[in-house]
């Protein structure tokens, strides 16, 4: 029982981690395209 409580919390931690992670990409993506030069084609 107690391997399946610890593989669970584990599973949690990197659940949060991913997605932490993917926030910050999505932001890192949308402050670089919120401060590049506009394409003026």
């Amino acid at each position: 029982m107690k391997k399946l409580l610890l593989l669970a919390a584990l599973a949690a931690v990197g659940y949060v981690v991913y997605n932490q992670v993917q926030s910050g990409k999505a932001e890192q993506d949308l402050w670089s395209e919120a401060t590049s030069a506009p394409d003026l084609r």
